[in-house]
């Protein structure tokens, strides 16, 4: 079996309106894909989908999956993000690589904010 990428990441969440506004109003993704057979929602990110969606047999959890999103403005995304109140994980962090933070939806799923550094 050879892996190619990941098709998708998907998170699940208690109340698709609450988490809607803020994958849509807070971080700025248009959906792409609305699912009329379930609450599920999709958003296209480069070439990856990120799909929220209420099922029965798949339950929030911060142990979950960690999607990264890559910013333009690490600053900018920080202080926006501050703004409307979103829980961090600890502080923003440096590497050799990259500048990053960890924070959690409204469901407590852990997501990224990431930004490479540079290339020399």
């Amino acid at each position: 079996m050879k892996i190619l990428e990941f098709a998708f990441i998907a998170y699940p969440v208690t109340d698709i309106a609450r988490a809607r506004a803020f994958y849509e109003d807070v971080l700025g993704l248009t959906c792409t894909t609305a699912l009329t057979t379930s609450d599920s929602f999709e958003y296209e990110i480069g070439p990856h989908t990120l799909l929220i969606g209420s099922h029965p047999k798949l339950k929030p959890s911060s142990d979950g999956p960690c999607l990264a999103l890559e910013v333009e403005d690490f600053d900018k995304a920080i202080a926006h993000l501050k703004k409307h109140n979103v829980t961090f994980l600890g502080e923003p962090w440096q590497s050799p690589i990259c500048r990053g933070a960890f924070l959690l939806d409204p469901d407590g799923n852990k997501i990224g904010i990431h930004k490479r550094n540079a290339r020399p």
